[in-house]
């Protein structure tokens, strides 16, 4: 048998009512898993949730490889896919998300990066998806944004991290 002890940090909420981009910052080094939690993110239009992990205090924007599915009760579907972000796809006009994304550290010599995502989208849909992106240095930042030009209008989310 072996002990393991997991230290987890939760960061400070922060409410989605207005804005364009959410910034956690000063993410210390040794960190191995990061889960963002959402909980009723609405966009004003119909851009999708970007989350963009970065070193050196900014956020990456290019490099990833990112899709997300969502599906509604009826059997129909969409996809989006970035490589500015892992990207959760709203892409609904007055959709609420509540669910959470996972980023986790799958190779530290190279700084490489994977995500998943499930969630909620308003009553009648389900989206999950993923991604990966390889960083130039030790992460130490993470922003939620948007695709475009919306601005958040609705919700609140947090992070928490564990070494």
């Amino acid at each position: 048998d072996r002990n393991i002890t997991i230290a987890l940090t939760i960061g400070t909420l922060a409410t989605t009512t207005s804005g364009t981009a959410f910034d956690f910052t000063s993410i210390p080094s040794g960190v191995r898993r990061i889960t963002v939690n959402f909980r009723g993110v609405s966009l004003s239009g119909t851009d999708n949730v970007l989350v963009q992990i970065g070193t050196g205090g900014s956020p990456t924007t290019s490099g990833y490889v990112s899709t997300s599915i969502s599906v509604d009760n009826a059997g129909g579907s969409s996809a989006a896919t970035s490589t500015a972000g892992y990207v959760i796809g709203v892409a609904t006009a007055a959709a609420v998300i509540s669910g959470s994304i996972t980023i986790s550290l799958i190779d530290s010599t190279n700084n490489v990066w994977i995500a998943s995502h499930s969630s909620k989208k308003s009553t009648t849909e389900s989206m999950f998806g993923g991604g990966d992106v390889a960083l130039a240095g030790v992460l130490d930042n993470l922003r939620i944004t948007r695709t475009g030009t919306d601005t958040f209008d609705a919700g609140s989310l947090n992070i928490s991290y564990e070494f």
